[in-house]
């Protein structure tokens, strides 16, 4: 198996009724589509995901799935 295999957090948004085509493409994460405000949070939650696992002193390559979704739930609780 390929040692370089790159691990993204996608954010799929499917809810826009504006003809918006919004693309955001960050550290470990690519988001597509979405209203603004379903958009806007996307990118709040990767920025803040990406922000604990600094201070976690870790890379998206070091979590596994259930630690990564423990951190998107902690975020979504506004801890």
């Amino acid at each position: 198996m390929d040692e370089r295999v790159l691990r993204l957090l996608l954010g799929l948004g499917l809810d826009a009724e504006d003809g918006e085509v919004r693309v955001t493409m960050g550290p470990n994460f690519r988001l597509l589509g979405g209203s603004e405000g379903t958009h806007s949070r996307m990118q709040e939650t990767c920025i803040r995901f990406n922000e604990e696992l600094r201070r976690r002193g870790k890379t998206l390559n070091d979590v596994g799935g259930e630690e990564a979704r423990a951190i998107i739930r902690m975020i979504e609780r506004g801890l």
